[in-house]
């Protein structure tokens, strides 16, 4: 069952390896971003990891867009999931100032959430399948900076919702736009996801260095 192959987006027409040559290449963006932020994470493990989850999202998508099968697919999602229970867990605790035990379970309150998010929407707009679990996160995200929105970091957040959801809009549109734009346009979604993560952990970095410099300013 896990070495089913299955079309799911419009680059594709066949099962050869490279029959989604944009798709695939453009996961290169996750890599590169990865990079990037990649010295702003230093002395920062939880925006580390959040580097390390980014590059492992690009290898995982590149394989699911070459072999197109089940456990591809699941080395698509799991590491995209990761990434989104890890900055969850980071943004309530350092963000929200609350303690570890309360992160972990809003952490944890994800899953409900995002099921109920999916149910609702489903019955608004049938057919959403997985758009609806992205549409739930770009939503708690723009929760996040709401809150905040005062301060850099709340902007920073509504910018990365916003680009999420125009990224989300590419995703939708693949199979619409098939017939007149056969590549298709799902590998937006690779370059958009791939600045707003990327964004994601320099708007947590900032605000992690500057907790940093407001307790080095009182110390002295």
């Amino acid at each position: 069952m896990l070495k089913e192959q299955v079309i799911a987006y419009c680059e594709r027409t066949d099962f050869s390896y490279w029959s989604e040559p944009v798709n695939a290449v453009t996961n290169a963006a996750f890599l590169i971003a990865a990079m990037l932020v990649w010295r702003q994470t230093s002395g920062l493990p939880m925006a580390r990891a959040m580097a390390v989850m980014l590059a492992v999202i690009g290898v995982g998508s590149f394989l699911w867009h070459t072999h197109a099968t089940q456990w591809a697919g699941l080395a698509d999602v799991l590491p995209i999931l990761g990434f989104i229970l890890l900055y969850l867990f980071a943004a309530t605790r350092d963000f929200l100032r609350l303690s570890w035990l309360v992160s972990l379970g809003v952490t944890l309150l994800f899953f409900p959430y995002a099921l109920g998010f999916g149910w609702i929407m489903g019955q608004i707009t049938p057919g959403l399948g997985a758009n609806a679990l992205y549409l739930s996160v770009a939503v708690l995200i723009a929760a996040y900076g709401l809150w905040l929105h005062d301060s850099p970091t709340g902007k920073g957040l509504l910018i990365g919702a916003g680009v999420l959801v125009a990224s989300l809009g590419f995703r939708m549109a693949d199979d619409a736009l098939c017939a007149v734009f056969p590549v298709g346009t799902h590998f937006m979604w690779h370059l958009l996801n791939a600045v707003m993560l990327g964004w994601m952990i320099h708007v947590y970095c900032r605000d992690m260095r500057k907790g940093q410099t407001r307790k080095h300013s009182n110390q002295t």
